[in-house]
Protein backbone atom coordinates (compact mmCIF):
# COMPACT_ATOMS: atom_id res chain seq x y z
CA UNK A 1 0.00 0.00 0.00
CA UNK A 2 1.45 3.34 -1.07
CA UNK A 3 0.16 6.84 -0.40
CA UNK A 4 0.87 10.33 -1.60
CA UNK A 5 1.04 13.31 0.72
CA UNK A 6 0.29 16.65 -0.91
CA UNK A 7 -1.20 20.07 -0.39
CA UNK A 8 -4.40 20.21 -2.47
CA UNK A 9 -4.79 23.22 -4.78
CA UNK A 10 -7.75 25.54 -4.65
CA UNK A 11 -10.70 24.59 -6.80
CA UNK A 12 -11.76 26.54 -9.87
CA UNK A 13 -14.84 27.74 -7.99
CA UNK A 14 -12.72 29.26 -5.23
CA UNK A 15 -11.41 32.80 -5.50
CA UNK A 16 -9.63 33.01 -2.15
CA UNK A 17 -6.84 30.92 -0.68
CA UNK A 18 -8.76 29.81 2.43
CA UNK A 19 -8.76 26.09 3.27
CA UNK A 20 -5.69 25.48 1.10
CA UNK A 21 -3.14 25.34 3.90
CA UNK A 22 -3.98 21.76 4.96
CA UNK A 23 -2.16 18.66 3.77
CA UNK A 24 -3.89 15.54 2.46
CA UNK A 25 -2.94 11.90 2.18
CA UNK A 26 -4.50 9.72 -0.53
CA UNK A 27 -3.75 6.11 -1.32
CA UNK A 28 -2.47 5.27 -4.78
CA UNK A 29 -4.61 2.59 -6.48
CA UNK A 30 -2.95 -0.82 -6.67
CA UNK A 31 -5.37 -2.33 -9.20
CA UNK A 32 -6.83 -0.84 -12.35
CA UNK A 33 -10.50 0.07 -12.61
CA UNK A 34 -12.74 -2.15 -14.69
CA UNK A 35 -16.23 -2.03 -16.09
CA UNK A 36 -18.89 -4.14 -14.40
CA UNK A 37 -20.25 -6.60 -16.99
CA UNK A 38 -23.85 -6.38 -15.75
CA UNK A 39 -24.39 -2.65 -15.21
CA UNK A 40 -21.48 -1.15 -17.14
CA UNK A 41 -20.36 0.98 -14.19
CA UNK A 42 -16.66 1.51 -13.65
CA UNK A 43 -15.30 0.27 -10.36
CA UNK A 44 -12.64 -1.72 -8.65
CA UNK A 45 -11.99 -3.82 -5.61
CA UNK A 46 -9.54 -1.39 -4.01
CA UNK A 47 -11.46 0.48 -1.31
CA UNK A 48 -8.40 2.35 -0.03
CA UNK A 49 -8.68 4.79 -2.94
CA UNK A 50 -11.86 6.16 -1.35
CA UNK A 51 -9.96 7.27 1.77
CA UNK A 52 -8.59 10.81 2.01
CA UNK A 53 -7.06 11.97 5.27
CA UNK A 54 -6.46 15.63 6.17
CA UNK A 55 -3.65 16.97 8.34
CA UNK A 56 -2.67 20.43 9.55
CA UNK A 57 1.00 20.06 8.64
CA UNK A 58 3.16 17.92 6.39
CA UNK A 59 5.07 16.61 9.41
CA UNK A 60 1.84 15.25 10.94
CA UNK A 61 1.01 13.41 7.73
CA UNK A 62 4.50 11.91 7.47
CA UNK A 63 4.45 10.88 11.14
CA UNK A 64 1.08 9.16 10.67
CA UNK A 65 2.29 7.27 7.60
CA UNK A 66 5.44 6.11 9.36
CA UNK A 67 3.51 5.10 12.48
CA UNK A 68 1.05 3.07 10.38
CA UNK A 69 3.78 1.50 8.23
CA UNK A 70 2.55 3.09 5.00
CA UNK A 71 5.02 3.85 2.22
CA UNK A 72 4.52 7.40 1.01
CA UNK A 73 5.63 10.02 -1.52
CA UNK A 74 5.60 13.70 -0.57
CA UNK A 75 4.66 16.17 -3.31
CA UNK A 76 5.76 19.69 -2.47
CA UNK A 77 3.47 22.51 -3.66
CA UNK A 78 4.59 24.76 -6.48
CA UNK A 79 5.45 28.31 -5.56
CA UNK A 80 3.03 30.97 -6.72
CA UNK A 81 4.48 33.86 -8.71
CA UNK A 82 2.34 36.98 -8.53
CA UNK A 83 2.95 39.75 -11.03
CA UNK A 84 1.79 42.99 -9.39
CA UNK A 85 -0.60 44.99 -11.54
CA UNK A 86 -2.54 48.19 -11.18
CA UNK A 87 -5.80 49.16 -12.83
CA UNK A 88 -4.17 52.37 -14.06
CA UNK A 89 -1.74 50.31 -16.16
CA UNK A 90 -4.62 49.61 -18.58
CA UNK A 91 -4.57 53.28 -19.62
CA UNK A 92 -0.82 53.98 -19.72
CA UNK A 93 0.48 55.92 -22.69
CA UNK A 94 3.39 53.50 -23.08
CA UNK A 95 1.12 50.47 -23.22
CA UNK A 96 2.42 47.97 -25.80
CA UNK A 97 -0.61 45.83 -26.67
CA UNK A 98 -3.93 47.16 -27.95
CA UNK A 99 -6.68 48.03 -25.54
CA UNK A 100 -9.75 46.14 -26.65
CA UNK A 101 -13.18 47.03 -25.43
Amino acid sequence: MRARIFQPPKTAMQSGWGNTKDWAMEFIPTHGRRADPLMGWTGGGDTQTQVRLSFDTREEAVAFAERAGIRYDVELPQTRHVKPKAYADNFKYSRIENWTH
